[in-house]
């Protein structure tokens, strides 16, 4: 395992900038927001808030993908980066087939989703589109020769949210739990994304536990060979159960596809969401928010209060499990059955949340 270790000085030339006017813009942050952001500095010392970025192995992300790192003075001056404006800020999430067996614990995983998107990004507003069906998109799909499961074509779903796109949209993501594939001599993608279109697809399939055991429901039964255009083969599909662990890395992805939207790149200063992987381990292994780099990036895009936004998270993860924050979207029939808000796995999260918070209420 290689431990990535950046000097003081180099951290805070990628966070504060050499520029005067952009040290100026920092100078902005209240003492206490300045104390926060600077505990990227003490990366890897006792009790740091931040952590360094470890690498594993060499099919890690940052091995196998050199990239130029982007610092905050890089994003800044970026001009093809976007940023939400008067008439456009909202975030528009799409679901593309079936996200569990029809209910209410269904609604309420997908509206979860919705929440944290809405807290992650403070200050914009995230609303949910009428689900779709596969057979609505009329994508292309095939069973995948290696794992025998379905997947759908990326370019196709690209093209059906562009032309779902509202007016008033920042982005629009779409969300399914059925494996993709960008074109025939690929494997598999985790997503795909348009950042000049503010668009984006990304499955969740291979986040269930299961999923690369021979045991895996998803797998079809018989070697099938469905037509094209006969979508009756995704009628039933298996699609994962909900668990913690899956609404974390669920969450997750959609926060992390998300930061590309807004021109974000991949991080290479420390541990952080913006990280890219290569494999669920490597995923697994980058928290759950930003680190101060990118942290300002996106605070300078959004303009949110810093412990606003963490507050809001901080509550998402608390608040009272059973009840969804719009009961009036859940049906009658539905409202009689209260399913718990699994987040568990989101502890480490809300402990770091609380300390950060701390510094920032100056307690």
């Amino acid at each position: 395992m290689k431990v990535i270790h950046h000097s003081v000085k180099t951290l805070q030339t990628a966070l504060i900038s050499k520029r005067q006017d952009l040290v100026t813009l920092y100078s902005k942050y209240s003492k206490e927001e300045r104390h926060l952001l600077e505990e990227g500095f003490h990366s890897g010392q006792p009790g740091s808030l931040f952590k360094p970025i470890t690498v594993h192995s060499d099919s890690d992300w940052i091995v196998a993908h050199p990239e130029e790192p982007q610092d905050f003075e890089s994003f800044y001056i970026d001009p093809y980066r976007k940023t939400p404006d008067a008439s456009h800020r909202t975030i528009y999430i799409q679901t593309i087939g079936s996200f569990g067996e029809v209910g209410a614990q269904t609604d309420l995983y997908v509206e979860w989703l919705r929440e944290y998107c809405q807290a992650f990004f403070y200050g914009l507003s995230v609303k949910l589109l009428p689900a779709v069906t596969v057979a609505e998109t009329r994508c292309s799909f095939r069973v995948n020769s290696n794992s025998h499961n379905l997947q759908i074509l990326t370019g196709d779903l690209l093209r059906f949210l562009e032309k779902r796109k509202p007016k008033d949209a920042f982005c629009i993501v779409g969300i399914t739990m059925i494996d993709l594939y960008p074109e025939d001599s690929w494997n598999f993608v985790f997503g795909e994304a348009s950042l000049r279109m503010g668009m984006g697809v990304f499955s969740f399939a291979r986040y269930d536990d299961n999923f690369y055991s021979r045991t895996y429901s998803g797998r079809l039964k018989t070697r099938l060979k469905p037509k094209q255009g006969d979508y009756s083969v995704f009628d039933g599909y298996y699609t994962p159960p909900i668990s913690s662990t899956l609404l974390l890395r669920s969450c997750q992805t959609m926060t992390h596809e998300i930061g590309h939207m807004f021109g974000i790149k991949h991080c290479q200063w420390l541990n952080c969401v913006m990280q890219g992987s290569n494999h669920l381990e490597e995923s697994d292994r980058s928290p759950l928010d930003f680190c101060p780099v990118c942290l300002r990036k996106l605070q300078v895009a959004v303009g949110f209060k810093i412990a606003e936004r963490y507050k809001a998270l901080l509550y998402w993860m608390e608040e009272d499990q059973s009840q969804t924050s719009r009961p009036e979207e859940v049906s009658a029939a539905q409202s009689v059955l209260h399913f718990h808000k699994p987040t568990e796995a989101f502890n480490t999260s809300r402990l770091w949340l609380r300390r950060c918070l701390h510094i920032l209420e100056n307690k």
